[in-house]
């Protein structure tokens, strides 16, 4: 079991440095952050953008992995993208992990003033990104046509650290995004049932979406070595106490996850929550790894 921590890119640099320090010296596997324009009801406050923000964060830390939670077609070209994340991964040495999901609605969907797209739609463009970006971190050379994307000869060296490309995580949980994770990914990455106010119902829903997943692989005939976890997708903080991190975890582990993500601690809103719980959380994560 590997357990990962995200960081919302919602304070500067001055601040959150210390919590991408101090969530490698706590002994965290992973450390992620949101790749968004802007999210919820947090649109109208301070946001930074994910890429400069991880690149930073290899800067400050040795060990700990850095993922980006998760990337979209929404307002990302895969060329252009590639180019990025072939720069954090270098300037990481090889610690970038690349979670993507097909991209909802809300603000990021909205701010660029591109047409309205459905739930199929999005799935199609979806498609051709996981398509093109997988090429572009493989290949040198890379042309492409599609509906939602082109690229025309793209160069893409040196290429990542990391052979033959970055861990690819593919976040997915309706029919059509879990056959392209099961079809194209490293990993997949769920936050189960959406909108629900009992644990009960989200554990629940986790463990059937798990069970589709498994489906799409057998009918793929694919195996995929990463299962991710957003545990704070539960009605219950994963962080609101020692207690109901443990619980989660094992829980998790129960299902066949590899890896869980829980959010540090807010002062507000979202995942408020006290950081001190981090501090007593820290010296179980090697218990929790190995159990």
């Amino acid at each position: 079991m590997r357990i990962g921590i995200v960081i919302l890119p919602d304070d500067r640099w001055s601040v959150t440095r210390h919590r991408w320090r101090r969530a490698e010296e706590y002994g965290f596997d992973h450390a992620w952050t949101y790749d968004h324009l802007g999210w919820r009801d947090l649109v109208d406050g301070p946001w930074f953008d994910a890429v400069p923000t991880l690149t930073a964060a290899a800067t400050v830390t040795s060990r700990i992995g850095l993922g980006t939670f998760v990337a979209s077609p929404n307002f990302r070209h895969p060329v252009h993208f590639a180019r990025e994340l072939t720069a954090v991964d270098d300037i990481s040495d090889g610690r970038l992990l690349l979670g993507v999901g097909a991209g909802g609605t809300g603000f990021d969907a909205d701010v660029l003033g591109g047409p309205a797209l459905t739930p199929r739609q999005r799935v199609d463009r979806f498609a051709e990104f996981l398509e093109l970006l997988a090429r572009l971190l493989r290949e040198d050379h890379v042309s492409y046509e599609g509906h939602h994307y082109r690229a025309v000869d793209a160069r893409t060296l040196p290429g990542p650290v990391q052979r033959p490309r970055p861990p690819l995580l593919v976040a997915a949980n309706g029919p059509r995004a879990l056959a392209l994770a099961a079809r194209h990914g490293d990993g997949w990455v769920t936050t189960g049932g959406q909108g629900l106010d009992d644990a009960a119902a989200w554990w629940h829903s986790v463990r059937e979406v798990s069970a589709r997943f498994e489906a799409a692989l057998e009918k793929g005939g694919r195996t995929v070595p990463r299962r991710i976890l957003n545990l704070d997708s539960s009605p219950v903080y994963s962080l609101s106490s020692p207690d109901a991190f443990e619980d989660a975890v094992g829980r998790a582990r129960e299902l066949g996850f590899t890896d869980v993500l829980s959010h540090w601690p807010r002062a507000s809103s979202w995942y408020a929550g006290d950081e001190k719980v981090l501090e007593t959380v820290a010296p179980m994560l090697q218990r929790l790894r190995a159990s």
